[in-house]
C-alpha cells in the first residue's frame, strides 16, 4: 500500500483514528498555538479543496517550498477522503527552473493561467521581475494566507505588501531585510510572524511550522498536530512561533573570529574586504555588504 493509500484509510475512520489513544491524549493536553487567538481562522469550503500556489523562479531554495508542501500534501480530514488542498506550482514563463543544487523543475501554470490561490508560498529565490509582483499583489488581494520562507521575505517586500508589518526572515538576513525596507519591523528568534492574512517564516525549516500553522488555521489543532505526527515531524516551533531563541541575540563579533556586521557570517580576514570606521576596521564576507555598511555603517551597527 503506498503512504497516500495508508493516510487515506487512515482518515476513512476520523482523523485522529490512526493514531494511539496515548498519542490522541497528548494532543489534547498540548498547548494551542501562540498565534491562534490573535489570527482569524480560516475556513476549508464546503465545496472543492484549497488552491496553494508555491511561486518559484530561478534558485528558489528546496526545503523553503518542499517543506511546506509535505505538510499541506500530508493533511487529511476525518471523512474526507480527499486532501483539501490543492497544490501547485507557478512561474513568469513554462520554461524549466533550476532550484537550489540544480534541481529541475517545469511548472505547471504561469501567471497568465494559474487558478487563484487561497494561500500563496514564496520561498527564497531570484529578485522578482515586475511580473512576478505584480502577479502577488492581484493574487494576494483574493489569497486567505500569503507567506513569505527565508529570504522569500525579500520578495514579498518589494511588492509592498509587507509595508509597515512585522516581518521575520533568515537570522542572516535580519540587518539586510531591515536595511533596504526601513518600513519593515524585523523580528529576531521568530519562527514565523503572522499579520492579518500575511505571513513570514524564517530560514528553511522554518516554513514547514508555518505551513503546520496555515494547517491549523483552516482545520483546527487536532488535523495539524495529526498532520505532524504522520510526517514523523518532532518540531514544537508551529506551537510557538517566538521558539528561535537560538537567533533572538546577534552573535558577538571577535578580533580572534570576526563576523560580517550585515549578515553575521565567519569571514576570512586574509582574503575579506574590510572598511574602517571610527578606528576600528570591519570584515565582509562580500564586497556588497562592504558597500551596504559604508553607505550607513552607524545604520549597519545600531542593528546589533
Amino acid at each position: 500500500m503506498k503512504r497516500r493509500e495508508l493516510l487515506k484509510a487512515g482518515a476513512a475512520i476520523g482523523c485522529m483514528g490512526v493514531l494511539p489513544l496515548s498519542v490522541v491524549r497528548s494532543f489534547a493536553a498540548s498547548p494551542q498555538s501562540a498565534g491562534s487567538s490573535s489570527e482569524t481562522p480560516v475556513k476549508v469550503p464546503a465545496n472543492g479543496s484549497i488552491p496553494v500556489a508555491f511561486l518559484l523562479s530561478k534558485g528558489a531554495v528546496v526545503i523553503d517550498f518542499t517543506g511546506p508542501w509535505e505538510v499541506f500534501q500530508d493533511v487529511m480530514i476525518g471523512g474526507m477522503m480527499e486532501n483539501p488542498f490543492r497544490l501547485y506550482t507557478v512561474a513568469e514563463t513554462h520554461e524549466p527552473i533550476r532550484a537550489s543544487a540544480g534541481l529541475k523543475i517545469l511548472p505547471d501554470y504561469t501567471f497568465a493561467n494559474a487558478p487563484a490561490p487561497k494561500v500563496i508560498v514564496i520561498p527564497a529565490q531570484s529578485d522578482p521581475t515586475e511580473a512576478t509582483k505584480q502577479w502577488i499583489r492581484k493574487s494576494a488581494k483574493t489569497a486567505d494566507v500569503t507567506m513569505s520562507v527565508c529570504t522569500g521575505a525579500f520578495v514579498l517586500a518589494q511588492t509592498g505588501l509587507l509595508s509597515g508589518k512585522v516581518a521575520t526572515t533568515h537570522h542572516g538576513s535580519y540587518k539586510e531585510l531591515a536595511l533596504d525596507f526601513p518600513d519593515i519591523k524585523v523580528k529576531r528568534g521568530a519562527r514565523f510572524v503572522e499579520q492579518g492574512n500575511i505571513a513570514t517564516a524564517g530560514g528553511l525549516s522554518s516554513g514547514i511550522d508555518l505551513a503546520l500553522r496555515v494547517v491549523e488555521r483552516y482545520c483546527g489543532h487536532e488535523v495539524a498536530q495529526s498532520t505532524a505526527y504522520q510526517m514523523e515531524y518532532q518540531g514544537q516551533g508551529w506551537l510557538n512561533p517566538d521558539s528561535n531563541e537560538a537567533y533572538a541575540k546577534p552573535p558577538v563579533s571577535t578580533d580572534a573570529h570576526p563576523l560580517c556586521p550585515v549578515c553575521d557570517m565567519d569571514v576570512n580576514k586574509a582574503t575579506a574586504p574590510t572598511s574602517v570606521y571610527q578606528g576600528k576596521t570591519y570584515y565582509f564576507c562580500m564586497a556588497s555588504h562592504k558597500k551596504k555598511f559604508d553607505a550607513d555603517p552607524e545604520r549597519v551597527l545600531s542593528l546589533g
